[in-house]
C-alpha cells in the first residue's frame, strides 16, 4: 500500500466547471498546458502507484487574490467522493480576520485531516504571530500541520519564508503536533534532515520533483546530498511519500524511489506507515 501525502487537486474535474476560476486557480498556483480530469480516471492513475490513500492539499491566498485557489468546501466536496480514499486539509490565509473562524469550520463541520500552510505564497515566516493563532486551533483539534518547505515555484513565492531552519521554532513550540516539512524543503535537505533527527514531531515528504526525471533527483538528494546511510540508520521513521502531483504523474515519482537500495522495512514506513503516525492512525 502507498499513501501519497501531497497532491493538489487543482484539476479534479468536479471543482473545474468554472473556466473562469479553473483558468485563474492555474495561473496563480503555474499549473499550464493541463487539463481537468475525473477522479475515476485519477484513481486508475494513482493505482498504478499502488496508491489507497491520499493527501488533498487546498492553497488559500485569498487575501490578496479574493478567492482561494482551492478552498476547503471544495477538497470536503472531492473527499465525499470517496472518504475512505481521500483526506482532506484545510487551508486558510492568516491575513484575513475570519482565518481563525475558518479553519475551526473546517475542523469541526468538514471534518478536514489537518492544516496545510505555504508561508512563500503568504510571504510570512513560519513564527509570526498571526500563524500561531492557526497552530493553537491545531493544537485544540490535535490536527497535523503540512508546511511548503523549500523553493516554491508558484508566482509571488519567495524561498526565504520556507527555509527550513525557520520552522524550528514552530517544531519547538509545538511538540504535541506533527509537522510536515514537504519537498524535503530543497534544496536545503541538510538542514531538513537535522530536523528530523532533532524533533521527534518532524517529519517531511519526498514530493521535490524539481531537476532531472525521479530516478536522479532522489539519487542525488537521498544518495549524495545526505549520508548514505542517513535514511536507513536515522531518519527512515520521518519519510512520507509525496508525488506533488499533478506537476508529476505519482506512478514516475515512486519508480524513482523504488530504485534506491533501501531495505523493505523503510519503504514500508515511507510508503505508509509513516503517514498513519504522522495522522495519529498507527495501525
Amino acid at each position: 500500500m502507498v499513501i501519497d501525502t501531497h497532491i493538489h487537486p487543482a484539476l479534479f474535474s468536479p471543482i473545474c466547471k468554472d473556466k473562469q476560476r479553473f483558468e485563474q486557480r492555474c495561473n496563480e498556483m503555474n499549473y499550464h498546458l493541463m487539463s481537468p480530469s475525473g477522479i475515476d480516471l485519477l484513481k486508475k492513475q494513482y493505482a498504478l502507484a499502488d496508491i489507497q490513500r491520499a493527501f488533498l492539499l487546498p492553497e488559500d491566498c485569498s487575501a490578496e487574490t479574493r478567492t482561494a485557489a482551492i478552498s476547503n468546501d471544495e477538497i470536503a466536496e472531492l473527499v465525499s467522493y470517496d472518504p475512505d480514499f481521500f483526506y482532506g486539509f484545510a487551508s486558510v490565509d492568516p491575513r484575513n480576520e475570519e482565518a481563525s473562524a475558518e479553519l475551526e469550520r473546517a475542523f469541526d463541520t468538514l471534518q478536514l485531516k489537518g492544516l496545510a500552510i505555504n508561508t512563500a505564497r503568504l510571504q510570512m515566516y513560519p513564527y509570526e504571530k498571526k500563524l500561531y493563532k492557526l497552530y493553537e486551533i491545531c493544537r485544540k483539534y490535535s490536527k497535523p500541520i503540512i508546511f511548503h518547505a523549500g523553493i516554491c515555484f508558484e508566482k509571488n513565492a519567495l524561498a526565504r519564508y520556507s527555509r527550513p531552519a525557520d520552522f524550528e521554532d514552530v517544531l519547538y513550540d509545538y511538540p504535541d503536533i506533527n509537522i510536515c516539512l514537504s519537498h524535503f524543503g530543497w534544496p536545503w535537505v541538510q538542514e531538513t534532515a537535522a530536523l528530523l533527527l532533532k524533533y521527534p514531531n518532524a517529519f517531511a515528504n519526498t514530493a521535490l520533483m524539481n531537476f532531472d526525471g525521479p530516478y536522479q533527483i532522489y539519487h542525488k538528494v537521498f544518495k549524495e546530498d545526505m549520508g548514505e546511510y542517513w535514511v536507513e540508520h536515522n531518519i527512515a521513521d520521518k519519510i512520507m511519500f509525496g508525488s506533488d502531483s499533478p506537476r508529476i504523474r505519482p506512478v514516475r515519482s515512486k519508480r524513482g524511489l523504488d530504485s534506491l537500495d533501501f531495505s523493505s522495512n523503510t519503504f514500508e514506513k515511507i510508503y505508509y506507515k509513516n503517514a498513519l503516525k504522522f495522522l495519529g492512525m498507527e495501525e
